[in-house]
């Protein structure tokens, strides 16, 4: 009987991290989703999907977190998904926020490949970091950090898989358009209501599934997600 691969996701306790990691343990893989809080119902999912309260912005917390796992598997899957936005004119924000958005959608991720990718070069693996098609724009006012952080990520992303491809290593950026969750709660404005006008986080869930299908080999190196429209409205004060 094969082992079933494991999987360390991130900001799963809602939106496309939980579209994820459902998605991911009802196809057979062993999922260890983390976040900071989790509803009731999330923690009944699946037998294959393990809730793990961290907060992935104190070092301390998140090498614990990866050493207790580590104990029991090899992390055959590592998701870069938990993702902070705050939007706006970049005077209007603070210290605060600035480095909230650096340390939840940058650094985190940079330090979770720096712990993991040794292994994953010695035994196989596959990153999967979740960027933004904010990294490709050629702007993105009213979201620069954000934009900022993102695009970081993405070209984190393309230099981790010249390091380690040679190696075995499979590393995708996938870029995700408009999403229907609440990474735009701070923002003054959303998608249209109209069908078309955002994606879905089980849109981004099956693109995840997708990356991961391929036979061996073959690396889908970088994705991009949009809805077929371009429309977004203010929200009502």
């Amino acid at each position: 009987m094969n082992r079933k691969k494991t999987v360390f996701i991130t900001g799963a306790s809602s939106g496309i991290g939980l579209a994820i990691a459902r998605t991911l343990a009802d196809n057979g893989y062993e999922v260890y989703g983390i976040g900071r809080n989790f509803d009731d119902d999330t923690k009944t999912i699946s037998d294959s999907f393990h809730c793990v309260t961290c907060d992935i912005t104190d070092d301390d917390s998140l090498k614990k977190c990866v050493d207790g796992i580590r104990k029991e598997h090899h992390i055959d899957v590592l998701i870069n998904n938990a993702g902070c936005a705050y939007y706006g004119l970049h005077e209007e924000l603070n210290a605060s926020k600035i480095k909230e958005i650096v340390r939840t959608d940058l650094e985190a991720p940079l330090i979770l490949t720096q712990m993991l990718l040794r292994d994953m070069k010695a035994n196989g693996g596959s990153i999967i970091n979740i960027s933004s098609v904010t990294a490709i724009s050629n702007a993105n006012p009213h979201g620069a950090a954000y934009g900022a952080a993102k695009a970081g990520l993405y070209s984190f992303s393309k230099s981790i898989f010249e390091e380690a491809r040679k190696h075995g290593v499979r590393v995708t950026a996938i870029l995700p358009d408009m999403t229907d969750t609440r990474l735009y709660r701070n923002a003054d404005f959303e998608a249209a209501g109209e069908t078309g006008a955002s994606i879905s986080s089980q849109d981004v869930a099956d693109a995840v599934l997708f990356v991961l299908s391929r036979p061996e080999g073959v690396v889908v190196e970088e994705l991009v997600i949009r809805p077929q429209l371009h429309r977004i409205k203010r929200k009502k004060k």
